[in-house]
C-alpha cells in the first residue's frame, strides 16, 4: 500500500500546489478574437483513433452499436431477438459479451455496470442518441492511465456536441413497422452554449412474433464559460424502452422445419429498462500552460429481463424461464491537473489525477413463467466501490521521438448482503483488493510520412463481486497487453492513412458465457495473439474508404479454444459524394468461423453483409432551411445470416429429460428498407 499512498501524495501535491499558480495576474479582462486551429491528434499506438461523425452519420441510426463497426475489429450484435438490451461485443479475440472487456464512456462517465444482473460489464448504448456524438476516441490495448475496470481489449469514448450549427427535425420510416422521430437544436450558440434533441424508435423487427420495441431517448446539454479561461458543462439524459424478444432458437428445430427461421420456443421473451443520468465536465487552463480538470456524474438505472434458454431442460411443465432484475444508483467522479513545460530542456507534460465510483446495487435472479415470477435464486445488496489515483508522464527529447507513460493503481471494495434466507444461493461477504498497473508507449518518426509505435501496458476487469466475496473468482483479472504496429500516409495528409498492427493479450482469468444458466463464469487463463490491417481517407477527389481486417488466434493456456471468439473480422465502406448533393456508401461486414466449444467441435458459420445507404440534398427552400431524403438498405443481398450463436444443452417437449446439445442462434435480418426526410433549420 506504500505505492498507493505515493500516488495519492503525487496526485495531491499537483493538484493543491500548481493549481496556485493560477493566482498570478492574468489577462481574463482583455477579450481575445477566436482563433481556430486545426491539426492532426497526437496517438500513442499505431491502433488509437478519432472516428468524427461524419464517417457515420450518413446512414439512419436504428441501433447506436452500428457505428462501432467503423473501429478496425470490432463487431457489434444483437444477442437475442429484440433490439433492447446491450449487444454482443467483438473486439481483439474477445466475445465481450455485453461490455466485459471493452470500456466505454461517455463524456468521462463510464457506461459499463459491474456486478450486472444480466453479465459483468454490461454496456447498453441505446440511450445514446448517434447524432449528439461529435466523435469517438478509440484506445485498444491497455496503454493508457486514464483507464481501469473492463479496459482489456480496449476502450471507447463518446463526446457529446455543445452546439449543432443547424436544427434538424428527422422523419423515418421502413419495413417491419419501423419508425423514428429526431429533434436536436441549439436555441443558443455564444456565451451560454446549449443542445437539445429527442429520439423516439419503434419496431416490431422480422420474427413472427412482433418485438413492439420501443425506445425513447432525450438529452439536455448546457455550456459556460465561467471566465476566461474556464468551461462548465452540464449534461443530463433520459432512456426508457420496452420490448418483446424471439430469444436465441435451436438450429436442430429450424432446420427439420418446426420452427420458422424468425420463430420463437418462448414468446415471452422481453424486457423493459430506465436508465437517467446527469454529468458535470468543468477545466481551468491556468496561465503557466497547465490545466485542471474535475469530472462528476450520477446515474440510476433499472432493468426487467426474461429470457428462456433451455426451454423445458429443467422444468418440463412450466418451462425453465429466467427472470433477471437490475436496480442501482451509481455516482463518482474524478479530478486531475495537467502541466506542460519543460524538463532538462526537453518537451514535457506531467498529468496526475485520481477517479472515484461507487455502485449501489440490487440485483436479483429468479425464476418465471410468460413473465410471472415463480421463485428466486439470489437476492443481494450490493455496495462496490472503486479509488484510483494515476500518474502519467509525457516527453519528446527529440523531434522523432516522443514517450508516454504512466501508473495507475485500482482499489476496490465489495460489499454483499443477502436479502433472501430461503433463497439456493445466498452469496454474502466483503472483501477488499488492488492492483498496480504500469503503462508504457514510444512513438519513433514520423520518417518517410510514416511513424512508427511500442506499447505495453496492464489493465483488468473486475469480476462480479457475489462471485469474489465467496472465493469464486478473482476480484480483479489482470490483463497484459502488447502492441507494435505503424502508420503512415504516403499521399500527403488528405490521402489515404495506412495502419499495420501487431498485438497481445494474456488475461489472468476469462469470462465464459454458460448458456445453459443465461450468464458468465470465471474460467482459466488465456492468450490472444493478433494482426490487423486497416486504411481510411480519400482515395480519389470524391471517393472515400474505410476498411480494415482482423485476425485472432485466442485459446486457453492448455490449448483448449476460447467459445465464441472471433478469428477473422472484416469491413469495408466506399463513400462516393456525387455532384448536385447526392452521397452513396457502402458497407460490407465479415464475420468468420468461430469455436463455440473448447474442442472445437461445433463452430459458427462465417457470413458477410452489405448495407447501402443514399442520401440527397433537395434543391428546395425550406423556410430558409433546407430538405435532405435518405434511403438505407441492410443486408443489401438478402444474405441468410446469424447474429449472436451459442452451443449449450437445451429441451424441447417432446425430447429426452437429458435434452440436446445444439447450436442456438438469432437470425440476422433480412434485407431492410428504411427511408425518410430530414429538415435542416
Amino acid at each position: 500500500m506504500s505505492l498507493l499512498g505515493s500516488l495519492f501524495s503525487v496526485c495531491l501535491l499537483l493538484l493543491i500546489v500548481l493549481p496556485a499558480r493560477a493566482h498570478e495576474p492574468t489577462d481574463e479582462g482583455v477579450k481575445l478574437s477566436e482563433v481556430v486551429v486545426v491539426a492532426e491528434r497526437p496517438v500513442a499506438g499505431s491502433s488509437q483513433q478519432f472516428i468524427p461523425d461524419k464517417e457515420y452519420l450518413l446512414q439512419p441510426q436504428g441501433r447506436p452499436a452500428q457505428v462501432l463497426r467503423l473501429i478496425p475489429g470490432f463487431i457489434a450484435m444483437e444477442h437475442s431477438g429484440g433490439a433492447g438490451k446491450a449487444d454482443q461485443y467483438f473486439l481483439r479475440g474477445f466475445d465481450a459479451d455485453h461490455g466485459t472487456d471493452v470500456a466505454f464512456f461517455t463524456d468521462g462517465m463510464p457506461i459499463n455496470f459491474r456486478t450486472h444482473a444480466h453479465g459483468q460489464g454490461y454496456a447498453d448504448l441505446n440511450f445514446i442518441i448517434p447524432e449528439t456524438i461529435e466523435g469517438l476516441d478509440v484506445y485498444k490495448g491497455a496503454y493508457h492511465a486514464e483507464f481501469g475496470d473492463f479496459d482489456t481489449a480496449g476502450a471507447v469514448s463518446f463526446r457529446t456536441r455543445q452546439v449543432v450549427k443547424e436544427g434538424v427535425v428527422q422523419l423515418a420510416g421502413g419495413q417491419f413497422d419501423t419508425q423514428r422521430y429526431l429533434l436536436m437544436l441549439s436555441p443558443t450558440k455564444d456565451k451560454v452554449r446549449t443542445l437539445l434533441a429527442a429520439e423516439g424508435y419503434y419496431t416490431n423487427g422480422p420474427f413472427q412474433n412482433d418485438n413492439r420495441y420501443f425506445r425513447a431517448n432525450v438529452l439536455g446539454k448546457v455550456t459556460v464559460n465561467p471566465t476566461g479561461r474556464s468551461e462548465l458543462s452540464l449534461t443530463a439524459t433520459y432512456h426508457g424502452a420496452n420490448w418483446n424478444a424471439s430469444g436465441e432458437i435451436p438450429l436442430r428445430a429450424v432446420t427439420d422445419g418446426s420452427l420458422d427461421r424468425f420463430g420463437a420456443i418462448d414468446p415471452s421473451e422481453g424486457g423493459k429498462t430506465t436508465r437517467a443520468s446527469g454529468r458535470l465536465n468543468y477545466h481551468y487552463d491556468t496561465p503557466a500552460g497547465g490545466k485542471l480538470y474535475a469530472n462528476a456524474y450520477a446515474q440510476y438505472y433499472k432493468l426487467d429481463l426474461y429470457t428462456n434458454f433451455t426451454f423445458f431442460l429443467n422444468d418440463a411443465v412450466n418451462g425453465d424461464g429466467i427472470q433477471q432484475s437490475d436496480r442501482r444508483v451509481i455516482y463518482g467522479g474524478e479530478v486531475g491537473y495537467r502541466q506542460a513545460g519543460k524538463l532538462a530542456g526537453v518537451d514535457a507534460a506531467a498529468t496526475a489525477g485520481v477517479q472515484a465510483r461507487v455502485d449501489d446495487i440490487h440485483p436479483r435472479l429468479g425464476t418465471q413463467t410468460k413473465r410471472t415470477p415463480t421463485g428466486t435464486t439470489t437476492d443481494s445488496d450490493i455496495l462496490e466501490a472503486s479509488y484510483s489515483p494515476f500518474v502519467k508522464a509525457e516527453l519528446q527529447p527529440a523531434p522523432w521521438m516522443r514517450f508516454t507513460g504512466g501508473m495507475r493503481t485500482d482499489l476496490f471494495t465489495f460489499d454483499v448482503r443477502n436479502r433472501c434466507p430461503t433463497c439456493a444461493e445466498q452469496p454474502a461477504g466483503r472483501t477488499t483488493t488492488a492492483l498496480v498497473l504500469p503503462k508504457g508507449n514510444l512513438i519513433l518518426g514520423p520518417w518517410f510520412k510514416t511513424e512508427f509505435f511500442a506499447n505495453y501496458g496492464e489493465g483488468f476487469h473486475s469480476n462480479d463481486a457475489r462471485a469474489a466475496v465467496v472465493g469464486a473468482a478473482s476480484p480483479l483479472a489482470r490483463a497484459r497487453t502488447y502492441e507494435i504496429g505503424a502508420r503512415s500516409r504516403p499521399w500527403g495528409p488528405e490521402g489515404l492513412e495506412l495502419i499495420a498492427t501487431l498485438w497481445a493479450v494474456d488475461l489472468k482469468s476469462e469470462l465464459v458465457f454458460v448458456g445453459d444458466e443465461g450468464t458468465t463464469e470465471a474460467r482459466g487463463s488465456t492468450r490472444r495473439r493478433g494482426m490487423e490491417v486497416a486504411a481510411r481517407g480519400q482515395v480519389w477527389g470524391p471517393l472515400y474508404f474505410n476498411g480494415s481486417v482482423t485476425w485472432t488466434s485466442a485459446e486457453f493456456e492448455t490449448g483448449k479454444a476460447i467459445p465464441l471468439a472471433p478469428e477473422l473480422t472484416a469491413y469495408g465502406a466506399t463513400i462516393l459524394r456525387w455532384p448536385e448533393g447526392l452521397t452513396t456508401q457502402l458497407q460490407a461486414t465479415y464475420l468468420g468461423v468461430r469455436p463455440l466449444n473448447e474442442d472445437r467441435s461445433i463452430k459458427s458459420p462465417s457470413w458477410l453483409v452489405f448495407d447501402l445507404t443514399e442520401r440527397y440534398q433537395l434543391p428546395i427552400k425550406l423556410n430558409h432551411g433546407r430538405l435532405e431524403a435518405f434511403l438505407f438498405i441492410q443486408n443489401l443481398f438478402d444474405t441468410q445470416w446469424e447474429q449472436a450463436t451459442f452451443a449449450f444443452t437445451s429441451r424441447l417437449p417432446i425430447e429426452p429429460a437429458a435434452g440436446v446439445t445444439d447450436l442456438h442462434f438469432v437470425p440476422g435480418n433480412p434485407r431492410f428498407l428504411m427511408g425518410g426526410l430530414a429538415w435542416y433549420f
